[in-house]
C-alpha cells in the first residue's frame, strides 16, 4: 500500500466570501490530484482586519498566514485603507511574534486574478467594473453585473471551469505582469516592509498560490 500522505496546513484572511469560495476549489483541486505529495488543509477566514483574525487563532508554533485584499483604486480614500491593512499586518507581526502575515493583494481587484486563469490581462483599466467584460471573456459567461458573478451559484460554476492546470498557467501569467512592471521601471513602493505596485494591473495572490502547489509538488 502507497505510504500514507502527510498533511500541509496554510493559514489566510480574505476580503470576501469569492476569495473563500476559490481557496476551498483550490484545496479540492490538489486533494484530489493523486501525484501531490500531500493532502492539504486550508484555514480561510473571511476578516478585513488581519490583527482580529490573528488574535482569533491559538497557535503555538512560526506560523504564516496571507492575506488577501484589493487596492480598489488610486484614490485617496483607497489609498489610506490600503496602508491602513499595511499598519494592521504590521501590527500583528509584533503583537504576534509567532505569526508572519504575507502580503497577498490584487490591484484593482481579485477579479484580476481570476481571469489570469484562462487569458492574459495586461491592460491597464480605469475601474474595477471593467472586469466584468474580462471575466465574461474568459468564462465564456454573461453576467449583467460584477454583483451577479459573485452570486454563490454563480461563482462555483466559474470556479468549476477552473483546473490546476489553469491554475498554473495563472502563476506564469501573474509573473510576467509584475516583470513587465519592473523592466517598465515602475516605482514598487515600499510601506511597512511591504512592497507593491501602485500602477494596474499588479497582484500578489499568485505567491501563497505557487508556495501550496510547490509544496506537494504539483509544479
Amino acid at each position: 500500500m502507497p505510504a500514507k500522505k502527510t498533511n500541509r496546513k496554510y493559514y489566510f484572511s480574505v476580503e470576501g466570501e469569492t476569495e473563500k469560495w476559490y481557496l476551498e476549489w483550490i484545496k479540492q483541486l490538489m486533494n484530489n490530484d493523486p501525484s501531490a505529495a500531500h493532502t492539504v488543509t486550508i484555514d480561510c477566514k473571511k476578516e478585513k482586519n488581519p490583527l482580529k483574525r490573528a488574535k482569533s487563532l491559538t497557535i503555538l508554533d512560526k506560523t504564516v498566514i496571507t492575506h488577501w485584499f484589493d487596492y480598489e483604486s488610486a484614490e485617496d480614500i483607497h489609498a489610506r485603507q490600503f496602508k491602513e491593512t499595511l499598519d494592521a499586518l504590521k501590527e500583528t507581526s509584533t503583537f504576534k511574534k509567532q505569526i508572519k502575515y504575507q502580503l497577498g493583494y490584487s490591484n484593482f481587484t481579485f477579479e484580476l486574478w481570476m481571469v489570469l486563469h484562462k487569458r492574459d490581462c495586461n491592460t491597464a483599466l480605469a475601474h474595477r467594473r471593467q472586469y466584468l467584460k474580462w471575466i465574461n471573456s474568459a468564462f465564456g459567461e454573461s453576467f449583467a453585473e460584477l454583483s451577479d458573478y459573485k452570486e454563490e451559484a454563480n461563482f462555483k460554476r466559474v470556479l468549476n471551469k477552473i483546473s490546476l492546470d489553469d491554475v498554473q498557467a495563472a502563476i506564469v501569467r501573474a509573473k510576467k505582469i509584475m516583470k513587465r512592471n519592473h523592466e517598465a521601471g515602475l516605482t514598487l513602493h515600499e510601506y511597512k516592509g511591504y512592497r507593491y505596485y501602485k500602477e494596474n494591473p499588479s497582484l500578489l495572490v499568485h505567491e501563497s498560490i505557487e508556495n501550496m502547489l510547490k509544496d506537494c509538488k504539483l509544479i
